[in-house]
């Protein structure tokens, strides 16, 4: 059990590192160009994520397909949104938007999946909504394109989950991922096609580790299910906030007041007593970034 937590902790920290690397580009390609290629290079972790009994084919076809290419939109929008919130705003303000994602299952489960919800859990979306608040601070800030796009992204991101666990627990581990990484090739390849360039040798370098990191850290996370309870591996996503707070400062020169560092705290204490309540009736795979 202690190789798969550490495992989940590698692929946090693989997942940070493939951000940062995007975050390195300041927006020098446009925003769907980055997430092409970031998922072309991706496509490098489907022989290590196929099944002994999975097909090539499995990649784009699911049990329920309707819900696949849902997820498969839901994917699209949250990497472009990462892409463009990670390029406006500090790694930390990012994540602490993202990792809003477990309240809003929450809410989005209450309304679609019609799940009772415990005052317990109502209170960690009060909590949560507050951080938010505290962090954005509305009329004594500028705000901007990067805080609605990462808010979007942890709001695609929960409706690929509850997407995910309206399909039910009998898709292959290769349609999970083939859903968050086709979604993105072929958005961000349409999309790109108007203002397409191709990027120069430092880009490549960059979209390299954005994208082949990326793909290294959905091995990881499978290994680490195989080897760890979710309850177990879950919690480690929120590692990723340290590894934001030391980028920013290292790397990118950001710098958070504390108000800012107040919310974050909220926030992220909101969303693990959210996901770990989850837990208790949703394998931890399905609210994975893998989904």
């Amino acid at each position: 059990m202690r190789k798969g937590v550490l495992l989940g902790f590698a692929c946090y920290a693989a997942y940070s590192i493939s951000d940062a690397f995007v975050k390195s580009l300041h927006g020098s390609l446009p925003v769907y160009e980055a997430v092409f290629f970031g998922a072309t290079l991706g496509l490098a972790a489907l022989p290590f994520i196929k099944g002994r009994h999975a097909r090539w084919r499995d990649v784009v076809v699911a049990n329920r397909p309707a819900l696949w290419w849902l997820r498969a939109v839901a994917g699209a929008i949250c990497s472009i949104a990462a892409v463009i919130a990670f390029t406006a705003l500090p790694m930390a303000e990012v994540f602490a938007l993202i990792f809003l994602m477990p309240i809003f299952v929450t809410l989005l489960s209450v309304v679609f999946l019609k799940e009772h919800v415990g005052w317990r859990r109502w209170s960690a979306v009060c909590i949560g909504f507050l951080g938010v608040l505290v962090v954005l601070r509305p009329g004594f800030r500028q705000l901007g394109i990067g805080h609605l796009a990462a808010i979007i992204c942890g709001l695609s991101g929960a409706v690929s989950v509850v997407a995910l666990r309206m399909a039910g627990p009998h898709e292959k581990r290769i349609s999970l991922y083939g859903a968050s990484v086709v979604g993105p090739l072929l958005l961000g390849g349409l999309l790109m096609l108007p203002q397409f360039s191709w990027p120069d040798l430092h880009q490549w370098g960059l979209l390299a580790g954005y994208g082949l990191l990326s793909g290294l850290a959905g091995v990881l996370l499978m290994l680490a299910s195989l080897r760890a309870p979710a309850n177990r591996i879950a919690p480690t996503q929120y590692s990723q906030m340290l590894w934001a707070i030391g980028f920013g400062y290292w790397l990118f020169g950001d710098h958070l007041d504390w108000p800012m560092l107040i919310g974050i705290a909220l926030i992220l204490g909101a969303g693990l007593f959210t996901l770990v309540r989850e837990e208790r009736v949703t394998p931890w795979w399905r609210r994975a970034k893998l989904v």
